[in-house]
């Protein structure tokens, strides 16, 4: 599939492209874009780039739903795990 075509496919809660630079010690190094925040995190594992992800979905998960019957709390946005700096592009 062409990049263009890659671009215009959307997921529900959110669209994420990765760019696995490296492979090392058996797992991937790389960089993930949430697109419809314009932040690109830099991943050392494909653990931690699972754990990126998981993250930003739930905060928009938890601004979409509610918790336990009650509004869900306004946390910061962007995507964040750990030490790696978030980019803007």
């Amino acid at each position: 599939m062409k990049e263009r075509e890659q671009l215009k496919k959307h997921g529900d809660l959110g669209t994420f492209v990765v760019h696995v630079q490296h492979r090392q010690n058996s797992s991937w190094q790389g960089r993930i874009t949430w697109m419809e925040k314009r932040q690109t995190v830099s991943f050392r594992s494909a653990w931690e780039m699972i754990r990126i992800v998981t993250g930003a979905l739930d905060t928009v998960e938890d601004r979409e739903g509610s918790i336990g019957g009650q509004q869900a709390e306004e946390e910061p946005s962007g995507i964040s795990v750990g030490s790696p700096a978030v980019r803007q592009r």
